[in-house]
């Protein structure tokens, strides 16, 4: 199996920075993409920045400019540096990963916990 755990949330003011962490341990392989989700209360869950094997990086409009994404692949660890912060950022944050396991081989897609990031005004 393969676990995810997040860190780096908090409580911060508006205008300033946090770095998240997601390390994923397990028999892993390998992992390709790997993202951040969030999800505030009373709404869905939403893509906020994903990351594949070579490198590119997507994010959601609204944070575009702000959050910045990354990997340590020796770590299996995957950030999202946010700058910047808004109010209307907070809310959990959740990792996922596809990841490659084995033996024998097989393709899964854990979540993390999740981390509550809270931005005040």
């Amino acid at each position: 199996q393969v676990q995810l755990v997040e860190s780096g949330g908090g409580l911060v003011q508006a205008g300033g920075s946090l770095r998240l962490s997601c390390a994923a341990s397990g028999s892993i392989v390998s992992i390709n993409a790997m993202g951040w989700y969030r999800q505030a209360p009373g709404q869905q869950r939403e893509l906020v920045a994903i990351i594949t094997s070579g490198g590119s990086t997507n994010y959601v409009d609204s944070v575009k400019g702000r959050f910045t994404i990354s990997r340590d692949n020796a770590k299996n660890t995957v950030y999202l540096q946010m700058n910047s912060l808004k109010p209307e950022d907070t809310a959990v944050y959740y990792c996922n990963a596809h990841v490659v396991v084995g033996m024998p081989y097989r393709y899964l897609e854990p979540w993390g916990q999740g981390t509550l990031v809270t931005v005040s005004s």
